[in-house]
């Protein structure tokens, strides 16, 4: 299956602006979907205004906004998401108005989700069908995301569900652990580290993250499953930080954010405070296994870390000019 017509719901944020970049790289007529025009307007001019991409205003709540833009697009890639802290009240209703949407246009899906459903990992390698015990809030909320997802109440609608690890990159901001650290340290200010600054981590570089989506997005094969989009490694955060401000310029000090740190930080922003159930992800690391992707599709794309954090770096120096 080759993809004729794209369209980016959430293009503006992390994942959806990658996607977006890496689909407009490969000359496909795309469709940045988001609720800012001021935001898609400064993303297009980032990326040159390119003819085959195509602006599209409107609420992801709202299936009949989507159906309204979708312009003949026979991949939707959804990557809308939802605060961190309002996550179990809003993010059904998100999914359900894009498949109730996708339904009505008989199209596939492309669910960009993580790791939460998985709970405590129970192996070394954690695979797709590793079982899914949620021991947290947002976890189970994202279990029962992926059940709707899944439903079969959807006849017309296929979709597919990317599952990243922590991620960084130019276009990450405050909804990964990872872009409101490198974008401080690439400013030259005083940087928070979510976790344990010594425990080795997976994080994906999201262009690499971007090509492998939209790899599986284009096999027929692929829909009505799981797959893992895994990252370089693993890394500690002392090592990001090392050559983070070796690309900057900057020494400035990082300080962790461990539970009180975090608890405390919420009172004025209640993302922080969200973040604290999760931390056993930075206590016992999770490992997504490559094994189904390099099987099925192909070598997984793995920038080097040192490679990714300073091209990172140096794209937020550049934006921030």
């Amino acid at each position: 299956m080759t993809i004729t017509k794209a369209m980016v719901i959430g293009a503006t944020g992390g994942t959806g602006a990658a996607i977006t970049e890496e689909l407009v790289r490969r000359g496909i007529d795309t469709i940045a979907f988001g609720r800012s025009r001021q935001k898609l307007e400064q993303f297009a001019s980032r990326l040159g205004n390119p003819e085959h991409l195509t602006l599209a205003v409107g609420d992801a709540m709202r299936p009949e906004d989507i159906t309204s833009q979708a312009g003949g697009a026979d991949v939707w890639f959804h990557c809308a998401n939802v605060p961190y802290h309002e996550m179990t009240s809003k993010l059904i209703p998100l999914g359900e108005s894009v498949m109730e949407a996708a339904e009505r246009m008989a199209v596939r899906v492309v669910a960009i989700d993580g790791i939460y459903p998985y709970g405590r990992r129970q192996s070394d390698l954690v695979t797709e069908e590793h079982p899914k015990e949620p021991h947290t809030r947002k976890g189970k909320a994202r279990l029962d995301y992926e059940r709707m997802l899944f439903n079969k109440r959807w006849n017309k609608a296929k979709v597919l569900i990317a599952r990243l690890p922590d991620y960084y990159g130019p276009t990450a901001n405050e909804a990964s652990y990872l872009g409101s650290t490198l974008e401080a340290i690439a400013a030259g200010k005083l940087a928070f580290y979510i976790g344990n600054m010594h425990i080795p981590r997976e994080f994906v570089y999201l262009p690499d993250a971007a090509a492998m989506i939209v790899e599986l997005a284009g096999r027929d094969f692929a829909y009505e499953q799981n797959w893992h989009i895994p990252g370089a490694g693993m890394i500690a955060g002392r090592e990001i930080v090392k050559i983070a401000q070796s690309a900057s310029g900057s020494v400035r000090p990082v300080i962790p954010l461990k539970k009180l740190g975090l608890s405390l930080l919420g009172i004025g922003l209640p993302v922080m405070k969200e973040v604290v159930e999760m931390l056993y992800l930075t206590e016992e690391p999770l490992t997504l296994s490559r094994d189904k992707y390099e099987r099925s599709i192909g070598p997984v794309v793995a920038t080097p870390f040192h490679e990714g954090i300073a091209s990172t770096i140096k794209a937020l120096q550049r934006a921030n000019k």
